[in-house]
Protein backbone atom coordinates (compact mmCIF):
# COMPACT_ATOMS: atom_id res chain seq x y z
CA UNK A 1 0.00 0.00 0.00
CA UNK A 2 2.59 2.41 0.77
CA UNK A 3 4.58 1.60 -2.16
CA UNK A 4 1.47 2.19 -4.06
CA UNK A 5 0.84 5.67 -2.77
CA UNK A 6 4.46 6.99 -3.03
CA UNK A 7 4.18 5.76 -6.70
CA UNK A 8 0.82 8.30 -7.37
CA UNK A 9 2.63 10.77 -5.43
CA UNK A 10 5.70 10.56 -7.86
CA UNK A 11 3.44 10.67 -11.03
CA UNK A 12 1.31 13.61 -9.51
CA UNK A 13 4.48 15.75 -10.64
CA UNK A 14 3.37 15.31 -14.08
CA UNK A 15 -0.25 16.74 -13.83
CA UNK A 16 0.74 19.29 -11.74
CA UNK A 17 3.61 20.86 -14.11
CA UNK A 18 0.47 20.61 -16.80
CA UNK A 19 -1.80 22.75 -14.10
CA UNK A 20 1.02 24.78 -13.30
CA UNK A 21 2.09 25.69 -17.35
CA UNK A 22 -1.58 26.09 -17.88
CA UNK A 23 -1.98 28.61 -15.51
CA UNK A 24 0.99 30.62 -16.51
CA UNK A 25 -1.41 31.04 -19.34
CA UNK A 26 -3.88 33.30 -17.34
CA UNK A 27 -2.05 35.90 -15.38
CA UNK A 28 -4.85 37.81 -13.97
CA UNK A 29 -6.67 35.07 -12.70
CA UNK A 30 -3.43 33.93 -10.95
CA UNK A 31 -3.16 38.03 -10.17
CA UNK A 32 -6.36 37.82 -8.29
CA UNK A 33 -7.09 34.75 -6.92
CA UNK A 34 -3.40 33.70 -6.06
CA UNK A 35 -1.33 36.19 -5.64
CA UNK A 36 -4.37 38.38 -4.53
CA UNK A 37 -6.39 35.83 -3.04
CA UNK A 38 -4.77 32.66 -1.19
CA UNK A 39 -1.27 33.94 -1.29
CA UNK A 40 -1.99 36.70 1.04
CA UNK A 41 -3.95 34.33 3.60
CA UNK A 42 -0.86 31.52 3.39
CA UNK A 43 1.98 33.90 3.53
CA UNK A 44 0.69 36.44 6.37
CA UNK A 45 0.14 33.00 8.20
CA UNK A 46 3.81 31.83 7.98
CA UNK A 47 5.02 35.34 8.76
CA UNK A 48 2.98 35.56 11.98
CA UNK A 49 4.49 32.00 12.71
CA UNK A 50 7.91 31.97 12.60
CA UNK A 51 8.12 36.30 11.97
CA UNK A 52 8.61 36.53 15.97
CA UNK A 53 11.45 34.34 15.82
CA UNK A 54 14.91 35.74 16.21
CA UNK A 55 16.76 33.73 14.03
CA UNK A 56 16.11 31.94 10.72
CA UNK A 57 13.60 28.88 10.95
CA UNK A 58 14.35 27.97 7.63
CA UNK A 59 17.99 27.91 7.24
CA UNK A 60 17.76 25.65 9.86
CA UNK A 61 15.13 23.64 8.25
CA UNK A 62 17.61 23.58 5.18
CA UNK A 63 20.30 22.80 7.25
CA UNK A 64 18.33 19.81 8.79
CA UNK A 65 16.96 18.77 5.15
CA UNK A 66 20.46 18.88 3.85
CA UNK A 67 21.79 16.32 6.19
CA UNK A 68 19.11 14.20 6.17
CA UNK A 69 19.24 14.00 2.02
CA UNK A 70 23.07 13.42 2.35
CA UNK A 71 22.51 10.40 4.98
CA UNK A 72 19.59 9.10 2.98
CA UNK A 73 21.33 9.04 0.03
CA UNK A 74 24.59 7.99 1.52
CA UNK A 75 22.77 5.14 2.99
CA UNK A 76 20.74 4.13 -0.02
CA UNK A 77 23.20 4.33 -2.31
CA UNK A 78 23.33 0.57 -2.99
CA UNK A 79 19.87 0.88 -4.43
CA UNK A 80 20.35 2.97 -7.04
CA UNK A 81 21.69 -0.35 -8.87
CA UNK A 82 19.60 -2.99 -7.06
CA UNK A 83 17.09 -1.57 -7.11
CA UNK A 84 16.71 1.58 -9.20
CA UNK A 85 13.20 1.91 -10.06
CA UNK A 86 12.42 1.88 -6.59
CA UNK A 87 15.08 4.36 -5.45
CA UNK A 88 13.54 6.54 -8.25
CA UNK A 89 10.20 6.60 -7.13
CA UNK A 90 11.35 7.61 -3.63
CA UNK A 91 13.18 10.25 -4.93
CA UNK A 92 10.46 11.79 -7.55
CA UNK A 93 7.74 11.71 -4.93
CA UNK A 94 9.52 13.82 -2.46
CA UNK A 95 10.42 15.81 -5.58
CA UNK A 96 6.92 16.28 -5.80
CA UNK A 97 6.05 17.26 -2.54
CA UNK A 98 8.26 19.99 -2.61
CA UNK A 99 7.21 21.35 -6.20
CA UNK A 100 3.27 21.02 -4.35
CA UNK A 101 4.57 23.10 -1.60
CA UNK A 102 6.71 25.83 -4.02
CA UNK A 103 3.64 26.48 -5.86
CA UNK A 104 0.97 26.83 -3.35
CA UNK A 105 3.23 28.42 -0.88
CA UNK A 106 5.12 30.87 -3.13
CA UNK A 107 5.83 30.18 -7.09
CA UNK A 108 2.95 30.86 -8.76
CA UNK A 109 3.52 34.31 -7.97
CA UNK A 110 6.12 34.48 -10.91
CA UNK A 111 3.08 34.14 -12.86
CA UNK A 112 1.01 36.81 -12.30
CA UNK A 113 0.47 40.82 -14.01
CA UNK A 114 3.84 42.57 -14.61
CA UNK A 115 3.87 45.09 -11.77
CA UNK A 116 3.88 48.28 -14.77
CA UNK A 117 0.26 46.16 -15.02
CA UNK A 118 -1.17 46.76 -11.79
CA UNK A 119 0.99 49.58 -10.74
CA UNK A 120 -0.71 51.60 -13.98
CA UNK A 121 2.97 52.96 -15.21
CA UNK A 122 4.53 52.65 -18.47
CA UNK A 123 7.51 49.86 -18.58
CA UNK A 124 8.91 52.14 -22.39
CA UNK A 125 11.62 54.85 -22.14
CA UNK A 126 13.81 56.93 -24.31
CA UNK A 127 17.69 57.55 -23.56
CA UNK A 128 16.60 61.02 -23.17
CA UNK A 129 13.83 60.48 -20.47
CA UNK A 130 16.54 58.12 -18.78
CA UNK A 131 19.20 60.81 -18.85
CA UNK A 132 17.00 63.46 -17.69
CA UNK A 133 15.77 61.17 -14.71
CA UNK A 134 19.28 60.41 -13.74
CA UNK A 135 20.06 64.10 -13.67
CA UNK A 136 16.99 64.42 -11.04
CA UNK A 137 18.66 61.39 -9.55
CA UNK A 138 21.85 62.99 -8.81
CA UNK A 139 20.62 66.19 -7.83
CA UNK A 140 17.83 64.53 -4.82
CA UNK A 141 21.22 61.86 -4.07
CA UNK A 142 23.60 64.82 -3.68
CA UNK A 143 21.07 66.54 -1.13
CA UNK A 144 19.86 63.90 0.63
CA UNK A 145 24.01 63.08 1.11
CA UNK A 146 24.82 66.86 2.48
CA UNK A 147 22.26 66.52 4.87
CA UNK A 148 23.61 63.72 6.13
CA UNK A 149 27.59 64.71 5.83
CA UNK A 150 27.37 68.16 5.50
CA UNK A 151 30.12 67.05 3.58
CA UNK A 152 30.34 66.20 -0.32
CA UNK A 153 33.33 64.13 -0.09
CA UNK A 154 32.55 61.59 3.14
CA UNK A 155 30.38 58.33 2.54
CA UNK A 156 27.69 57.61 4.79
CA UNK A 157 28.14 55.54 7.78
CA UNK A 158 25.16 53.83 8.75
CA UNK A 159 24.04 54.75 12.74
CA UNK A 160 22.08 51.71 13.30
CA UNK A 161 22.29 48.40 14.12
CA UNK A 162 21.15 45.19 11.65
CA UNK A 163 18.33 44.81 14.14
CA UNK A 164 17.27 48.02 14.01
CA UNK A 165 17.33 48.57 10.46
CA UNK A 166 15.34 46.13 10.26
CA UNK A 167 12.65 47.29 12.59
CA UNK A 168 12.41 50.63 10.79
CA UNK A 169 11.22 48.79 7.20
CA UNK A 170 8.05 48.60 7.59
CA UNK A 171 7.54 52.29 8.02
CA UNK A 172 8.82 52.96 4.50
CA UNK A 173 6.20 50.62 3.23
CA UNK A 174 3.35 52.05 5.43
CA UNK A 175 3.79 55.21 3.74
CA UNK A 176 4.04 53.72 0.19
CA UNK A 177 0.68 51.86 1.01
CA UNK A 178 -1.12 54.98 0.95
CA UNK A 179 -0.25 55.57 -2.85
CA UNK A 180 -0.21 51.91 -3.82
CA UNK A 181 -2.21 49.80 -1.58
CA UNK A 182 -1.38 46.33 -2.77
CA UNK A 183 2.42 47.52 -1.54
CA UNK A 184 1.05 47.25 2.13
CA UNK A 185 3.27 45.24 4.29
CA UNK A 186 2.62 43.24 7.01
CA UNK A 187 3.11 41.24 9.46
CA UNK A 188 7.17 41.80 9.63
CA UNK A 189 9.36 38.65 9.40
CA UNK A 190 13.13 39.54 8.10
CA UNK A 191 16.41 38.18 9.67
CA UNK A 192 19.90 37.83 8.79
CA UNK A 193 20.76 34.87 7.12
CA UNK A 194 22.71 32.37 9.20
CA UNK A 195 24.76 31.63 5.61
CA UNK A 196 25.82 34.75 5.22
CA UNK A 197 29.29 33.92 4.42
CA UNK A 198 28.36 31.23 1.92
CA UNK A 199 25.66 33.84 0.36
CA UNK A 200 28.37 36.30 -0.30
CA UNK A 201 30.49 33.78 -2.07
CA UNK A 202 27.68 33.07 -3.82
CA UNK A 203 27.15 36.74 -4.65
CA UNK A 204 23.63 37.12 -3.47
CA UNK A 205 22.75 39.34 -0.57
CA UNK A 206 19.56 38.04 0.54
CA UNK A 207 16.97 35.60 -0.46
CA UNK A 208 12.97 34.72 0.39
CA UNK A 209 12.26 31.45 2.04
CA UNK A 210 9.37 29.66 -0.12
CA UNK A 211 8.35 27.19 2.29
CA UNK A 212 8.69 29.79 5.63
CA UNK A 213 7.91 33.14 4.21
CA UNK A 214 11.19 34.93 6.26
CA UNK A 215 13.04 37.14 4.15
CA UNK A 216 16.62 36.90 4.90
CA UNK A 217 19.39 39.33 4.18
CA UNK A 218 23.51 38.65 3.90
CA UNK A 219 24.67 40.04 7.24
CA UNK A 220 28.08 40.91 5.37
CA UNK A 221 26.87 43.55 2.90
CA UNK A 222 27.66 47.23 3.79
CA UNK A 223 25.48 48.59 5.88
CA UNK A 224 24.21 51.41 3.82
CA UNK A 225 23.09 48.63 1.73
CA UNK A 226 20.90 47.12 4.35
CA UNK A 227 17.73 49.38 3.84
CA UNK A 228 16.90 48.55 -0.02
CA UNK A 229 18.28 45.07 0.67
CA UNK A 230 15.68 43.92 3.19
CA UNK A 231 13.09 46.40 1.24
CA UNK A 232 13.77 44.21 -1.57
CA UNK A 233 13.30 40.91 0.42
CA UNK A 234 9.97 42.46 1.91
CA UNK A 235 8.52 43.25 -1.89
CA UNK A 236 9.42 39.34 -2.41
CA UNK A 237 7.12 38.40 0.88
CA UNK A 238 4.08 40.22 -0.26
CA UNK A 239 4.10 38.19 -3.67
CA UNK A 240 6.19 39.93 -6.19
CA UNK A 241 8.82 37.69 -7.51
CA UNK A 242 10.61 38.81 -10.40
CA UNK A 243 14.05 40.32 -9.16
CA UNK A 244 13.41 43.68 -11.28
CA UNK A 245 9.62 44.43 -9.52
CA UNK A 246 11.39 43.85 -6.23
CA UNK A 247 14.63 46.16 -6.83
CA UNK A 248 11.95 48.89 -7.92
CA UNK A 249 9.09 47.83 -4.91
CA UNK A 250 12.31 48.29 -2.33
CA UNK A 251 13.60 51.24 -3.60
CA UNK A 252 10.43 52.85 -3.45
CA UNK A 253 10.00 51.56 0.36
CA UNK A 254 12.95 53.19 1.07
CA UNK A 255 12.51 56.34 -0.20
CA UNK A 256 8.83 56.66 1.62
CA UNK A 257 10.68 55.55 4.76
CA UNK A 258 10.55 58.60 7.19
CA UNK A 259 14.64 58.11 7.92
CA UNK A 260 16.93 59.84 5.84
CA UNK A 261 19.28 57.32 6.17
CA UNK A 262 16.49 54.94 4.68
CA UNK A 263 15.82 57.91 2.02
CA UNK A 264 19.25 58.32 1.28
CA UNK A 265 20.15 54.11 0.19
CA UNK A 266 17.13 53.98 -1.45
CA UNK A 267 18.30 57.20 -3.79
CA UNK A 268 21.62 55.96 -4.56
CA UNK A 269 20.34 52.61 -5.47
CA UNK A 270 18.00 53.90 -8.35
CA UNK A 271 20.61 56.14 -9.45
CA UNK A 272 23.32 53.20 -10.00
CA UNK A 273 20.64 51.20 -11.71
CA UNK A 274 20.13 54.12 -13.94
CA UNK A 275 23.70 54.81 -14.21
CA UNK A 276 24.41 51.79 -15.39
CA UNK A 277 21.74 52.26 -18.26
CA UNK A 278 23.60 55.20 -19.60
CA UNK A 279 26.96 53.28 -19.12
CA UNK A 280 25.46 50.41 -21.72
CA UNK A 281 23.76 52.81 -24.38
CA UNK A 282 26.04 56.41 -24.14
CA UNK A 283 29.34 55.87 -22.23
CA UNK A 284 30.32 59.73 -23.21
CA UNK A 285 27.01 60.67 -21.60
CA UNK A 286 27.83 58.37 -18.69
CA UNK A 287 31.41 60.08 -18.27
CA UNK A 288 29.68 63.62 -18.10
CA UNK A 289 26.75 62.57 -15.76
CA UNK A 290 30.20 61.18 -13.07
CA UNK A 291 31.73 64.35 -12.11
CA UNK A 292 28.48 65.54 -10.89
CA UNK A 293 28.11 62.70 -8.44
CA UNK A 294 29.55 63.87 -4.73
CA UNK A 295 32.36 61.95 -3.72
CA UNK A 296 30.71 60.71 -0.65
CA UNK A 297 28.12 58.96 -2.98
CA UNK A 298 30.95 57.34 -5.28
CA UNK A 299 32.57 56.35 -1.95
CA UNK A 300 30.05 54.24 -1.00
CA UNK A 301 29.51 52.87 -4.06
CA UNK A 302 33.58 51.96 -3.81
CA UNK A 303 32.69 50.39 -0.79
CA UNK A 304 30.09 47.81 -2.35
CA UNK A 305 32.18 47.25 -5.33
CA UNK A 306 35.34 46.64 -3.26
CA UNK A 307 33.10 44.02 -0.85
CA UNK A 308 31.54 41.78 -3.34
CA UNK A 309 35.52 41.89 -5.24
CA UNK A 310 36.93 40.46 -2.13
CA UNK A 311 34.64 37.18 -2.04
CA UNK A 312 35.03 36.94 -5.85
CA UNK A 313 36.17 33.08 -6.37
CA UNK A 314 35.20 30.74 -9.67
CA UNK A 315 32.44 29.27 -8.08
CA UNK A 316 30.53 32.56 -8.03
CA UNK A 317 29.73 32.64 -11.96
CA UNK A 318 27.98 28.91 -11.87
CA UNK A 319 25.57 30.09 -9.07
CA UNK A 320 24.63 32.77 -11.21
CA UNK A 321 24.14 31.03 -14.16
CA UNK A 322 22.15 28.42 -11.95
CA UNK A 323 19.95 31.00 -10.55
CA UNK A 324 19.69 32.99 -14.03
CA UNK A 325 18.05 29.54 -15.29
CA UNK A 326 16.00 29.22 -12.26
CA UNK A 327 14.33 32.62 -13.04
CA UNK A 328 14.12 31.87 -17.01
CA UNK A 329 12.28 28.41 -15.90
CA UNK A 330 9.60 30.48 -13.83
CA UNK A 331 8.64 32.93 -16.39
CA UNK A 332 11.68 35.46 -16.33
CA UNK A 333 12.55 34.95 -19.97
CA UNK A 334 16.18 37.12 -19.98
CA UNK A 335 17.19 35.28 -16.43
CA UNK A 336 19.43 37.91 -14.44
CA UNK A 337 19.54 40.21 -17.28
CA UNK A 338 15.95 41.00 -16.60
CA UNK A 339 16.58 43.33 -13.87
CA UNK A 340 17.33 45.82 -16.32
CA UNK A 341 13.57 45.78 -16.69
CA UNK A 342 13.53 47.86 -13.03
CA UNK A 343 15.34 50.80 -14.23
CA UNK A 344 11.93 51.33 -16.90
CA UNK A 345 9.77 51.12 -13.50
CA UNK A 346 12.22 53.79 -11.91
CA UNK A 347 12.49 56.06 -15.02
CA UNK A 348 8.53 55.99 -15.88
CA UNK A 349 8.00 56.56 -12.33
CA UNK A 350 10.31 59.07 -10.69
CA UNK A 351 9.67 61.35 -14.50
CA UNK A 352 7.04 62.70 -12.01
CA UNK A 353 7.59 62.10 -8.44
CA UNK A 354 10.80 63.63 -7.84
Amino acid sequence: MLKKRKVILALSIIPQYIIVKTLANFPDFIEEYYSLGLYQFTSKALRFTFGWIPFSIGDILYTIASIYIIRWLFLNRKRIYKETISWCIDVVSTLSLVYLAFHLFWGMNYYRLPLHQSLKLDNKYTTEELVFVTEKLIEKSNKVHLSITNNDTIKVEMPYTKKELFAMTANGYKSLSQKFPSLNYSPKSIKQSIYSLPLTYMGFSGYLNPFTNEAQVDGLIPLHKFPTTACHEEAHQIGYAAENETNFIGCLAAIHNEDIYFKYSGYIFALRHCLNEIYRRDQNTYESLLPKINVGIKRNYQESYEFWQSYQNPLEPLFKKTYGNFLKANNQDKGIESYSYAVALLVNYFEDNL
